[in-house]
């Protein structure tokens, strides 16, 4: 379950508001509850007929004991209740089985409600906190020359770095193939990534599994709610992974921390992979929208009080790399419509790309607040000795690589053709500078 049944009969209005304002169908809110109070009624029942079948075995006993018959009538007709009582108690708990199986398919299609600082609407009411850096203009000027920044498909084709046709005639569209210095300049973010998050912020380095098992896409809320968007494997039943949450966020299924053992803060990469890549026509050039794609991920879990700051700092986290990197961008709170179904809060870091004169999201921060980790049961204990509570979860793209290396080539182009290498990457690139291949 993702919400709990002690919130969903304590808060059924929120929980109700929550789905409305998220776009979803409330009526399931309704169905649950009805499920819910059948359940209770269910559980009361069968205890009623297990006293009743315990107090007819206990009169067998005394009936015996004071002289009665064991073939008599009167221990006959006790029998006969206790054997009643124990028909019903097996048709109720039937009958419990199914309630509580659909009861826990409809818990699972809740919507995580939103925090109340959340703006309630679609992408329109999206706000803009902070912003970042220089926006370049698509127009510019070398020594006294005017020029055009191009768009990053351009740039990579004058300098080789992929080739997206190969990529098609590999696995179809949206699978592109990194050549040369870009092979390289993925390489190097990732490992400009990976040594930032764990030598400066602290976190434990997880190179996790590509493909995970349909429990841990259900964990962290791939599925139901986005399994059409995933790669399935039918014959093994499992999923490449669409980001290194679900494989990172599962290592603690199923566990329980000590308070000193929170936080506990990963940095992961991992590929990938999304079927649906974007709306139809829309993107089709450049890296934009793929398939597959790189990302270094950040995971967080930590004690309930300190999750609402938490999520700022680790925003900060992938706003350093950015800054690093020296590219402008935006930090957005996203609106209830468009912040995803299972998150309470989230944050997306959009860089500014001057060849499209455009916006990018290369960085997703949420807070999952305890929805991920009551499906996956990680909890902690306050105390030694306490009842275990559940955690909160967080995670974030510390960074998406596709949207990113398109910023970089739009950022850096220069008017001869070449790319100046930020700063940042120079060592990892082994040069400060990549120049446009010869043809031929």
């Amino acid at each position: 379950m993702s919400i709990g049944l002690a919130r969903l009969r304590e808060e059924p209005d929120r929980i109700r508001q929550g789905a409305i304002d998220k776009g979803e169908d409330p009526s399931i809110v309704d169905a649950a509850l009805a499920l819910e109070g059948r359940r209770r009624q269910l559980l009361g029942d069968s205890d009623r007929f297990k006293a009743e079948r315990n107090a007819a075995s206990r009169q067998i006993g005394e009936a015996i004991r004071n002289g009665a018959a064991p073939g008599g009538p009167e221990v006959s007709a006790l029998r006969q209740a206790s054997t009643d009582a124990g028909v019903q108690i097996e048709k109720m708990a039937a009958e419990l089985a199914a309630v509580e199986a659909q009861l826990e398919e409809l818990m699972l299609r809740i919507p995580n409600p939103a925090d109340p600082d959340v703006p309630i609407g679609d992408e329109s009411a999206n706000r803009v906190v902070r912003t970042w850096g220089d926006i370049l203009p698509k127009d510019a000027t070398a020594e006294g020359r005017a020029w055009t920044r191009r768009p990053h498909w351009e740039v990579a084709a004058d300098l080789r770095m992929f080739d997206l046709e190969r990529g098609a005639k590999i696995s179809g569209s949206g699978f592109p193939v990194y050549t040369g210095q870009g092979s390289r300049l993925q390489r190097a973010l990732i490992d400009f990534m990976l040594d930032v998050h764990t030598a400066e912020h602290g976190m434990t380095e997880i190179w996790p599994p590509a493909v995970v098992n349909a429990a841990s896409a259900r964990g962290t809320g791939q599925i139901p709610d986005k399994e059409d968007l995933m790669y399935v494997i039918p014959r093994d039943d499992l999923y490449l992974v669409p980001t290194a949450e679900v494989p990172v966020t599962n290592l603690h299924r199923d566990e329980i921390f000590e308070a000193d053992e929170l936080p506990r803060r990963y940095a992961a990469y991992s590929p990938c992979f999304r079927r649906e890549a974007g709306a139809a026509g829309k993107d089709t050039r450049g890296i934009l929208r793929v398939h597959q794609f790189d990302k270094v991920e950040m995971v967080f879990f930590e004690k309930p009080e300190a999750s609402a700051e938490a999520l700022e700092w680790l925003t900060g986290r992938a706003e350093v790399i950015l800054q690093r990197l020296g590219l402008a961008y935006r930090v957005l709170l996203m609106a209830t419509k468009d912040m995803g179904f299972v998150q309470a809060k989230k944050y997306d870091l959009e860089v500014w790309a001057p060849g499209v004169e455009r916006w990018l999201e290369v960085s997703s921060c949420s807070n999952f607040r305890d929805y991920q980790a009551r499906r996956m049961a990680i909890r902690y204990r306050p105390e030694p000795g306490a009842k275990p509570e559940l955690v909160h979860t967080l995670n974030g793209s510390g960074l998406a690589l596709a949207r990113t290396v398109a910023a970089i080539l739009e950022t850096y182009q220069q008017a001869d053709g070449s790319l100046t290498v930020p700063e940042a990457l120079q060592t990892y690139m082994r040069t400060p500078r990549v120049d446009p291949l010869p043809r031929g």
